[in-house]
């Protein structure tokens, strides 16, 4: 990216700065999800590997959780359902009669089984990355986080899938509407996340919404919608006249 992109590096044409961030997986240790406006953390999308004979060591105490951080202090014995199974944020896990088992379509890959049990647990091997956008520090408008954009792209060289359906677009989207000194994200919170999606051909998923009927970024539009919302809103008001 920093060779493919020289040009933009020393003249950039941009209303502000833009930065690429790449994390090597969700543990995220260069906060490119919060500091970059263009972020890029490793992941898979195949099941976890699990190697069972080494999740009933550590269950049995013959090898030390977190990779052995916690040397020296006497944390007790390890509980895989306090300290594993019950911390995870899905509830995906479970572990029965010796054996762990983990639900890969729940799992959002935060890494915190494969960080307790790095012997037992590695990642899958169908790996590539998910891609936020427009994370950046509270110079104007507040501190702002990265939105997930694309849950998961291999990545294969030369990259032009990401160069071309991704990068390429947002740059002329911002450049065309961007306000002198506006980061990405003040431009999509101004034109909203649908717009980026728009821009970048990417169709709304699952994974873009934050909470059920709360997440202001994703709309039907009237063209979607059977009849129009002229029949919806006669409907609604039928409803309650009764």
């Amino acid at each position: 990216m920093t060779n493919f992109y020289q040009d933009e590096l020393h003249r950039p044409a941009f209303p502000y700065k833009f930065k690429f961030k790449f994390d090597g997986c969700s543990n995220c240790c260069v906060a490119s999800i919060a500091r970059s406006d263009l972020s890029f953390i490793g992941t898979w999308r195949d099941d976890i590997r699990i190697d069972q004979e080494a999740v009933k060591a550590y269950v049995g105490g013959e090898i030390p959780p977190n990779a052995g951080a916690h040397a020296g202090r006497d944390w007790g014995p390890f509980d895989i359902q306090k300290e594993v199974i019950n911390i995870c944020p899905t509830n995906c896990m479970r572990y029965e009669g010796g054996k762990l088992e983990i639900n890969t379509k729940e799992c959002t890959r935060c890494m915190h089984c494969i960080n307790v049990m790095p012997r037992a647990l590695r990642p899958g091997l169908d790996k590539g990355a998910t891609i936020c956008a427009g994370a950046k520090a509270p110079i104007l408008d507040g501190a702002q986080m990265g939105t997930m954009l694309v849950p998961f792209i291999k990545i294969e060289e030369p990259y032009d899938e990401i160069k071309e359906n991704i990068i390429d677009p947002i740059w002329e989207w911002w450049m065309e509407e961007g306000k002198n000194r506006e980061r990405l994200g003040e431009l999509i919170r101004r034109q909203s996340f649908q717009k980026l999606l728009d821009v970048t051909g990417i169709k709304a998923m699952a994974q873009h919404v934050q909470e059920p009927r709360s997440n202001p970024y994703v709309f039907w539009r009237e063209d979607e919608v059977p009849g129009g919302w002229t029949r919806d809103i006669n409907e609604f008001r039928k409803y309650h006249q009764r």
